[in-house]
């Protein structure tokens, strides 16, 4: 056999889950091939380290202790006022701040009247800072000493 074909094989060997020829072709190969013979034994290792880890350590007391917990702790008291709250207003109050939100956002996100802007710019107060559209500045760097 190859030592591909061996290398597929090699956990259901170490498993005895082979049929008894296979088993016996495989433990050939081992005996044979010493690079085959240290992936098998490796191997083996690591199979060993994975069953040891996968049983954790289970307290006796645990079922016993979580059984008092669930047994004093009380069921919570559904009252008429907690159902009309979680089923009734809690969800009407989300709604009406969802629809503000939006009404908010779309109010902010209006540009300003025409006529606010007209009216703001004829009543403006500020003198023009920019003089130099006024005359073209030809003539202004002509009229300098």
């Amino acid at each position: 056999m190859k030592c591909s074909n061996i290398h597929k094989k090699l956990i259901f060997f170490l498993e005895n889950e082979l049929p008894e020829k296979e088993m016996e072709e495989v433990g050939i190969h081992l005996s044979e091939c010493k690079d085959c013979a240290v992936f098998a034994e490796d191997l083996k290792k690591t199979l060993h380290i994975l069953d040891t880890e996968k049983l954790p350590e289970v307290n006796p007391f645990f079922y016993t202790r979580v059984k008092a917990k669930m047994e004093a702790t009380e069921p919570e008291k559904v009252t008429y006022v907690n159902l009309i709250f979680n089923r009734v207003l809690q969800p009407a109050l989300f709604t009406v701040l969802l629809l503000a939100g939006i009404y908010g956002g779309i109010k902010i996100g209006t540009p300003s009247t025409l006529k606010n802007t007209v009216y703001a710019l004829q009543n403006q107060e500020v003198p023009i800072l920019n003089e130099m559209e006024t005359e073209s500045i030809e003539g202004f760097l002509m009229d300098r000493p």
